[in-house]
């Protein structure tokens, strides 16, 4: 009889923290999600350096409006975005398509895609040694 009560115990918590888990990966904030692939210091930009970053988009995911604290460049390499910035109509851009933003500029990225996921490769202009969650900050 213990032995039954005992698996029934480390089912409930397995099975509680399969949710746990999932519910907190589903809650990850795009904007702290890339895969840094290159940093170089800037040399004509003392304590500045150029940060190159995959960002994988999953399908109907969005960054949220954000900005970032210097300039961004974006090039989408699959599937395609929804770029929104303050102020602006919204622009629909595909794979070998770019964009920019400026540094302040609040804008959201969406993927198009409500079923498909999307990578772009994104360029930053950063303070030195800037974590990949410093890069973007949510904007209010």
């Amino acid at each position: 009889m213990k032995r039954i009560h005992l698996l029934g115990v480390v089912l409930a918590a397995g099975v509680a923290l399969v949710a746990f888990g999932s519910r907190t990966l589903s809650a990850q904030d795009p904007l702290k999600m890339g895969t840094i692939l290159q940093r170089t210091e800037l040399a004509s930009a003392k304590g500045s350096e150029a940060i190159l970053v995959v960002r994988n988009v999953p399908a109907g995911a969005q960054s949220g409006k954000h900005t970032q604290s210097g300039n961004e460049i974006v090039y989408v390499l699959e599937g395609a975005v929804v770029l929104e910035v303050q102020g602006k109509p919204p622009v629909t851009l595909k794979a070998g398509e770019a964009f920019t933003t400026a540094a302040g500029e609040v804008h959201n990225v969406k993927n198009a895609s409500a079923t498909a996921p999307c990578k772009a490769l994104a360029f930053y202009v950063a303070k030195k040694g800037a974590a990949l969650e410093d890069l973007s900050v949510p904007a209010k």
